[in-house]
Order: structure tokens, then sequence, then C-alpha cells
């Protein structure tokens, strides 16, 4: 719980306070001091009578009540300061840069020390920051041991981190671009407030006057999911933006499962499923999280065609790539506003897009560039201004007259001012006007495709289809933990309303004779009891006789672990993929994609989190990398993607109604322009879940 006494506290205590700025009881007192903080400021320790021109108490007993700790002392001495000062001294928030606690493998004593102080603070509904952090930074007192400290502006970015270090290089990356901030929380241990909570009071206390709208998070554990989740999400319907980075993304996190949903999810799929769920812009390093906060703090881009206005063909070029990877389109421009503007340029320009104006080009050609693209052309909805200097003279004029119609345009407007060091007495003066720059042209369309494309956060209400419940549930109760039976798959597909292609089980040869001839040939059979069938040679697909289908029958018993054959007729169609897993703290993520082996090979999954919307779905399917063999290509006949969606969000739904299940594959699921029917499905329950 963030309380009054941390955000704005009254009087504040250093305890470990020193005159030495190299330690950091020391470092904290100085950046207080330094940032003016306006209540009152105690410090205690033991050997000192006066630090930093403060009066200093040997003894956190000898305090006046205080409404905010900050302590900087060995570990074993935290337990029994914060006790004191909650008891006796009133205090109701506490920062603890102390380290030695929990973060330390294997420190038991660590940890009973971090318990015992969480339930001092918390017999008191206070707030803890820590231990084993830098601080925090809010408009009313620096209260960390480290540097940079940004000047802060209402309107610039609250920045959560994990990592204290992580917090400093974020803001010494945003900080010589122009990007500004409004506090910043580094959360250490997250002994009693992590990320998630820190979020939670900013969604709880958004106010659109005099809130940040712009959250950076870095998050190295996702210990509360369906908070950050609410919150996020929450703060973004309120027209704030939200990037993270959430480190631990590689492969090691993937743990072995015997289903296919299972070997392809993981945690950090979960985790790319709740940021898009969220509508949280994921990023993977620091400089993509500062490109895209820096993105933020412009227009919003309301189309994906851009116009590039540069007088250096190589930055253009590169510019183009990037934004074409990343799915941004740099149309031709032409007509008749074309020839107009090409006709006011000097000779050798071009209008085409990118819009080459030449390193003869003016201030002023600049300006008018800028306003034909705003005005004229129709087809663009954003530009980018790249323009440097080789030192020749002096572009105060350029950047100039840049400002001035980033404030008019109508479309936005993002500058690429790549001279960071040749024109560095230019480029600063065109951020202290409050402006941002992007030094990098290729960083910064990649930051601009990953904004436009990071959906809106899903609906709060989530209506999933009708599925028959009482029948699910029957089946659930009534089955033993692990697989299920054919039978009980079966019928939980239909009670799901998930269609699925005929099929009957043989135990005799006679009965394989017979039901095969029932469902009309050509069939497919399959072993009923080996998990991975392929494997062990269990599927034999065009069985067109009653003949082949008593041979097959007789060998495919003979298989181990086999208890029965599976007959179904053989149908035609793209073979796709849909699937879920339960991954702990999360929920159950639903995955789609190519079925059959493709699966396997290409490893081509999209992933969401239960409760999951239809808009959701179809945007997992048309995010995939074979997102053109589904909408049909070459002449061969595509998917119905409606239907694939639906069955999708079935599987949603029987999940919200069996949570007991803990793995599902439908592969494949046989999908064309009519119908997508499930073929061959396999359930893991765990009544434990």
């Amino acid at each position: 719980m963030i309380n009054k006494e941390l955000i704005d506290p009254k009087s504040i205590v250093v305890v470990g306070g020193s005159n030495n700025i190299q330690k950091p009881g020391g470092k904290v007192l100085k950046n207080l001091i330094d940032g003016n903080f306006k209540g009152d400021l105690y410090v205690t320790n033991p050997k000192e009578t006066l630090v930093q021109g403060i009066k200093c108490y040997q003894s956190p007993a000898e305090l006046p009540d205080v409404d905010l700790a900050i302590i900087a002392i060995a570990a074993q001495y935290v337990p029994a300061t914060v006790e004191l000062l909650a008891q006796l001294k009133n205090t109701k928030a506490f920062i603890i840069l102390s380290a030695g606690f929990s973060e330390v493998e294997g420190n038991e004593e660590g940890k009973i020390f971090e318990k015992e102080i969480v339930e001092s603070i918390n017999n008191v509904n206070g707030s803890l920051i820590g231990p084993n952090c830098i601080g925090i930074i809010t408009p009313n007192h620096n209260s960390v041991f480290t540097l940079p400290i940004p000047k802060l502006a209402v309107k610039g970015c609250s920045l959560i981190s994990g990592s204290g270090a992580t917090a400093c290089f974020i803001i010494e990356s945003g900080i010589p671009k122009g990007l500004t901030f409004s506090s910043v929380f580094s959360v250490g241990n997250s002994a009693q407030m992590g990320v998630e909570e820190i979020l939670k009071f900013m969604d709880e206390t958004y106010d659109p006057e005099n809130s940040a709208d712009i959250k950076l998070l870095y998050i190295e554990n996702i210990d509360k999911p369906q908070m950050l989740l609410k919150h996020a999400s929450s703060l973004i319907r309120k027209g704030c933006e939200i990037a993270a980075i959430k480190a631990g993304s590689s492969e090691a996190g993937i743990r072995a499962a015997s289903s296919h949903t299972g070997a392809l999810a993981s945690s950090d799929l979960a985790v790319d499923a709740l940021f898009r769920k969220a509508g949280i812009v994921r990023c993977y390093s620091r400089e993509e999280l500062i490109s895209v906060a820096s993105v933020f703090m412009h227009k919003r881009l309301k189309g994906k065609n851009i116009a590039i206005i540069s007088h250096a063909g190589g930055p253009a070029v590169m510019l183009t790539d990037a934004l074409s990877k990343g799915g941004l389109e740099v149309p031709h421009i032409d007509g008749l506003a074309a020839n107009e503007l090409l006709e006011k340029l000097n000779p050798g320009s071009s209008v085409g897009n990118p819009i080459d104006f030449l390193a003869t080009g003016t201030a002023e050609q600049l300006g008018t560039i800028i306003d034909y693209v705003d005005e004229k052309f129709d087809n663009i909805d954003g530009m980018i201004v790249i323009f440097g200097t080789p030192g020749l003279y002096k572009i105060f004029d350029v950047y100039e007259f840049l400002d001035k119609k980033m404030k008019t345009a109508k479309k936005p407007i993002y500058p690429v001012l790549p001279s960071i060091e040749t024109a560095k007495d230019e480029v600063t003066e065109f951020i202290s006007k409050g402006r941002i720059n992007f030094p990098d042209e290729v960083a910064l369309g990649y930051a601009l495709a990953k904004v436009f494309y990071t959906p809106e956060p899903a609906p709060e209400k989530i209506v999933l289809p009708e599925v028959n419940r009482k029948t699910i549930r029957k089946v659930i109760d009534n089955t033993n933990e692990g697989y299920l039976s054919p039978a009980g798959i079966q019928e939980l597909l239909d009670a799901a309303g998930i269609s699925r292609v005929s099929e009957a089980i043989a135990k005799t040869k006679a009965d394989a004779e017979k039901f095969a001839s029932e469902l009309g040939f050509p069939v497919v059979m399959k072993v009923v009891g080996p998990i991975h069938k392929s494997d062990v040679d269990g599927v034999v697909l065009d069985i067109i006789d009653i003949e082949t289908a008593g041979e097959e029958f007789d060998r495919m018993m003979k298989i181990k672990d086999t208890s029965a054959v599976l007959i179904q007729p053989m149908l035609s169609g793209v073979e796709l993929f849909a699937g879920a897993k339960y991954e702990p703290k999360f929920g159950h993520l639903i995955l789609c994609g190519l079925g059959g082996i493709f699966i396997e090979v290409l490893k081509d999954v999209k992933a969401g989190l239960s409760p999951l919307s239809l808009e959701e779905a179809r945007n997992m399917i048309k995010n995939l990398s074979a997102y053109k063999i589904i909408k049909g290509i070459r002449g061969q006949e595509g998917v119905n993607e409606e239907k694939f969606a639906e069955t999708i969000v079935r599987v949603s739904a029987l999940l919200e109604a069996a949570p007991e299940i803990i793995e599902l594959d439908i592969n494949p699921l046989l999908g064309n322009m009519e119908k997508v029917v499930a073929v061959d499905a396999r359930i893991r329950i765990n009544h434990k879940n």
C-alpha cells in the first residue's frame, strides 16, 4: 500500500546518514538536500553529531515522530530499527537501501529479516520500498543514492524498475534525447510492493491533468500478472501509454512437456500474451524502451503511411527499410501537388518519397515540404524529418523552423537529428524547447512500427460463447488425473461446440472393417494409446478398402501401448493447430498456428491469455508468419478465418468451464473456406490445478 507519507512526507530521517557522499547513506542525504526537500530532515548515526550540516541523532530512539525513514545500515540491524520506528515514532513509510536480504541466494537469515520487516510495516499499515533498491524520486523528494536525478515534469514518464542500476541507465539514455520523467520507483526485492503495486497505485490515483500519461516498466519477475493486466489495461483505457521490458526471455525458460502446446508454451510466451492483452508495448532493450517512450511523447500516428523528409540519401534508405520491415509504408507521392512542391525545391531534388531536398536545402524549403505533406498529401499519416550537418555552418534556423512546424502541423512529425556532436549546440537548443530527438533513424522506424501495431487493451468484460457446462463438468469430475480417453475428448469438444470429424474406435478387426465401411472410404486410421502417433508409425492415411483397413488394424494393434484404433473419414484442407496450457500465476495460455508437422518444424505460433475475445483470436491468426497460407496462396484454397477464430475462442470457453485442463492439443484442425473441424485432440487434466 502506497501512502501519503511515502509520496509526500512532511519529515524524513536517513538512518545511517553519513558525511561520506560515496556511501549510500551519505549520497541519499546529499540528494535530499540538493533537491530542496521542504520538510524536516533528520539523520541518525551513532558515530556522528553533525552530518552534512544537519544535527545527527546517535539512535533512532532519540528521534521525534517522522513520516518516512530511509535506511542505509547493515541488514542485521534493519528489523529492530524498523520495528522501533513503526511502533514508537509513528513512521508509516520506509525505503530500505540496504542489501543482504532475499536477493542473496541461500541467505536464509536475510529472508527471515525481510519477513520480519514486512510484518512490522504491515502492522502499522505502512509502505515499504525495497530492500536492496536505489530509492524513489517524486516531485516532493529525491530519495535515491544515485545519479542522474532528472528534472521532473508533470507530463514526463513514470519509471518503475525492478533493478536500480537499470533505472539509472534508462534515465541516462533518455535525458540526452530530451525525454523527461515525472517520477522514478526502484522496487528492489519487492518485499511488500513490486512493479504491480506501484502501477496499481498510479491507476487508482490517476488524474488526467496532473498525472503522467506515459509509464515505463522494467520487470524481472511478474508475481501478480492479473494485477498487472488489470491496472495496465485500465490506465491505457484512460489515455495512458505503457512500454515495458521483461527480462528473462531465453529458450532456457521453456519447460519440457509431453504435448505440442506444452513444448511450445513458455512463461515468456505468457508474458508476451499478457502484454498484448493489456496493450503494453513490449521492448527488449533500454534503447528500444527510450525510443518507444519518445514516440509516445509525440502526436499519435493514425495510419501506417509515412513520408520521409531528408537531405541525406543513406539514412532515408535505411529508415525506409526499417519502416517496411515493421509493417509501415512509405507510399509513392505524385500528382499536381507533388509537382508544385518540386518546383519550389532546388534542382535535383525529388518528392517521390523519400522527399530528398539535398544538402543545399534550406530551412524555408523544409517548412514548405512539411506544409505540403501536412495539408496536401492525403495519403500520408505522419512524417519523419532527417536533418544533420557536416559542420560547414550552423543550423539553428532549421531546428527553429522544425520546432514551429511541429507546433502547428496536424500530422505527427518525428525529428531525426543525427549530428549530436557536430550540431551539439543546435540539438541542445532544440531539446530545451521541450522537444525530443531520435538520433538513430532505424531505431525510430522500429519503435514507431511497434507502437502502431500494439493492440488496444482487450475488453474489460469478455463474453465467451455458450457451452454445455453441465456436460463438461460431468466429464472432468468423473475423470482421473491424466489424459482423457477419446470418448471423453469427444464429449468435451461437442459440449464446447467445437466441430469435429466423425470417428469410431475399433477394438476388433471386425469392428475396424465395419466402421471404415460405414464412415466411407477413404479413411485414416490412428493408434489409441501412444502419445506421439506418427513417431511409432501409428497413423495411416488414404485407406481405400476393407481389406487394407483389416490389415492395418492387425499391424497397429501390435504397436506398444496401443489399446484400440481410431478411424476417421479422410478429409482435405489446411492443417491448423489450436492448443492451451496452464501457466502458473498467469492462467491458461491459448496458442494457434499451422498444424500437423508444421508446428514442430516452424514453431510458428501465437498466444493469448484466457478468457480470449474474438478480436484477440483474429489478431493471433493475422500475426502468424504463415498467415498467407491461411488466406490462400498461389491458387490454393485458404481457411475460413472466422471459423478458425471461433474455434480458438471456444477453446477459451472450455477452459473457463474446466480450469483443471492443464494441456490441450487439437492437432490437426482441418480448415477450408467452408468449415474448420478437429481431426485429432489430446487433453490432460490435473484436479489440483
